[in-house]
């Protein structure tokens, strides 16, 4: 008996969609791993790659996640090409800081394992680390709005969850 087709919902097909898209944009998994250690080696001093590895592919294996980048990847898309209405499409190509629905998207991912991922996300997306500072460079001539708040976000939570997986083995 042959398997049906999987749908484009189905949750393999969302998340495998969303790790290529974060690639096809620029972002390695390996990026956001690195901000997780940037975030938690003061803390964690034996702290190595492979567990920030993992701890950014169990935030990405998330559905609400997955949700979060195809929406904003999307978005940044549309106001590259010029597929957006003004004033929209204006604001998303400077990324106007008192626009906040990038953030508001970003907060979705923040929340998933508790608040110590506020302190996380604010922290790094003020001094914008890593590939956090090249998604910030509006001379590329790229849309990144959204894309560089769920980025730092996704990080934040991959941090919350080592921090909490750390607490919880002591």
């Amino acid at each position: 008996m042959n398997e049906p087709e999987p749908k484009p919902s189905d949750q393999h097909v969302v998340e495998q969609k969303a790790r290529h898209w974060l690639s096809e944009r620029g972002v390695t998994e390996n990026d956001i791993a690195e901000l997780v250690y940037f975030l938690q080696k003061p803390y964690h001093p034996e702290l190595d790659m492979e567990v920030c590895l993992h701890n950014v592919d169990r935030v990405l294996a998330k559905r609400e996640v997955q949700n979060a980048i195809l929406t904003g990847i999307q978005l940044d898309v549309l106001a590259e090409k010029g597929n957006l209405e003004e004033p929209l499409l204006d604001i998303l190509r400077k990324d106007e800081g008192l626009y906040g629905v990038d953030e508001i998207i970003a907060l979705s991912i923040i929340n998933i394992y508790g608040s110590i991922g506020f302190t996380n996300y604010g922290y790094i997306d003020k001094l914008k680390p890593g590939i956090l500072k090249k998604l910030n460079d509006k001379s590329t001539g790229e849309c990144h709005t959204f894309l560089d708040d769920i980025v730092g976000a996704i990080a934040a939570a991959a941090s919350s969850r080592l921090a909490h997986s750390e607490a919880n083995s002591e």
